[in-house]
């Protein structure tokens, strides 16, 4: 695999698409360097779950696309998440480039970046490198590697300090074509006592062999509140490898929305380091496994300040074949008094064949704390059921009824209406109910 790595991706194209894009050096000698560290550094230990045999660099890596006259010219499948209406604080990436931007003169005129990465890199490029992989590094394994040597687009989300913007941030990643690639780098910085709602939603059109590999850093400062709700529904042509990271100081609150509705194989990691006194991260995913898709999501929460806390819940709805492992680990650091983690992680089963995993880890290493965890593995209750029929619905609704309200307290949390919307859609034809 490293000589594959090797070939296929080499320096020259890399420095080539730099220079094209006017990225600083220090972001190329990034690159490079991780391109070499790709080339040795394993893959991922996952719990479970074997990746070798998926597509992790078959791809063509920088192709690029025309810029949009506007909203009408997007892909069918782009304009669904946006909506009617006029379009305020959106970014549309389709492949290697970033093909729409509208951001509001008030959220400017308000100190705010929000941008696409490549022109926060010419435009804001010391305050991006002083946050740039510094919560997720790229020699952790070989697909943060590749991310940071082939990372073709991305958000830069700059929130200035005491700085609240009331409606939600919106980005959209289209990934398309025969052995395209879409890897965008999602970084989040919201200064002391600012408030600030991101939402990116990931889809896919026409293709063959595609592949996403996507990195989030969030960074909350002092007393600041930052909520990032994500929803991917790539088709079953795409492999998806997430990894999601964000540091909470003192007092900050990180919320994670995240539905995971894609129909090919994935792999999502979604960690907050509770760094500061106070502080408080709230994590809710949801999944629907369908086919033969095999799936590997793990939410973690790592306590290091002295009273923090954290509520971690995952829900999955298993059909047909497919298999998906729900890994939730709660980490309480020495020293870390006073916190109190809790976590629970509950699969409802439609069929034999599927297969889910719920794995609770508490590791604790300090006594004045408080942690918990549950999880359940099981089928819809035929009580629940006969209930809803002696009041006159068929079965087949009240199934429907009875998992659609089992995953309802995750989706009820996305802050956009029409992103909403979409997600209960894809929920709709995963389940074919």
């Amino acid at each position: 695999m490293s000589v594959d790595t090797q070939l296929r991706f080499r320096n020259e194209s890399i420095a080539a698409y730099s220079k094209a894009n006017q990225e600083p050096d220090w972001f190329l000698e990034k690159r490079l360097s991780s391109l070499n560290a790709a080339g040795v550094l394993p893959l991922p230990a996952l719990e479970k779950t074997k990746i070798d045999k998926w597509n992790i660099d078959q791809f063509a890596p920088f192709q690029t696309e025309a810029k949009a006259d506007g909203i009408e010219s997007l892909d069918n499948v782009v304009k669904e998440q946006i909506g009617e209406g006029a379009v305020n604080n959106l970014i549309v990436q389709k492949n290697a480039s970033t093909i729409f931007t509208a951001v509001s003169e008030e959220l400017t005129a308000q100190g705010v970046i929000f941008t696409d990465l490549a022109s926060a890199l010419r435009e804001h490029g010391d305050l991006v490198q002083q946050y740039y992989l510094k919560a997720v590094g790229f020699d952790e394994h070989k697909l943060t590697a590749l991310h940071t040597a082939l990372v073709n687009g991305g958000v830069f989300l700059y929130v200035p300090k005491n700085v609240e913007i009331s409606e939600p941030l919106q980005a959209v990643f289209e990934v398309a074509g025969d052995e395209a690639f879409l890897c965008p780098h999602i970084l989040v910085v919201a200064e002391a006592n600012s408030r600030v709602a991101y939402v990116d939603t990931f889809v896919s059109a026409a293709g063959k062999q595609m592949v996403a590999n996507s990195i989030v850093e969030v960074f909350v400062g002092a007393g600041a509140k930052v909520q990032v709700a994500s929803v991917r529904t790539l088709s079953g042509e795409v492999h998806d490898y997430t990894f999601r990271r964000a540091v909470v100081e003192r007092d900050g609150r990180m919320e994670w929305v995240l539905g995971e509705m894609n129909d090919g194989n994935c792999v999502a990691n979604n960690t907050t380091v509770l760094k500061g006194t106070g502080s408080f991260a709230d994590t809710k995913t949801i999944n629907v496994g369908t086919g033969s898709q095999r799936q590997n999501l793990t939410s973690q929460v790592q306590h290091i300040g002295t009273h923090s806390e954290s509520d971690m819940l995952s829900k999955a709805v298993m059909r047909d074949e497919a298999v998906t492992i729900l890994n939730g680990i709660t980490k309480i650091e020495k020293g870390a008094e006073k916190t109190n983690g809790a976590q629970a992680e509950n699969i409802l089963m439609l069929s034999e064949k599927a297969r889910g995993d719920a794995n609770p880890i508490l590791l604790i290493d300090e006594d004045d704390v408080k942690a918990g965890h549950a999880a359940s593995v099981g089928k819809i209750s035929e009580e629940s059921i006969y209930y809803l029929m002696s009041r006159g619905v068929t079965r087949k609704e009240a199934e429907r009824l009875i998992i659609l309200g089992f995953l309802e307290p995750v989706v009820a949390e996305i802050p956009l209406e029409e992103v909403k919307s979409r997600l209960r859609q894809a929920l709709e034809r995963k389940l074919g109910r």
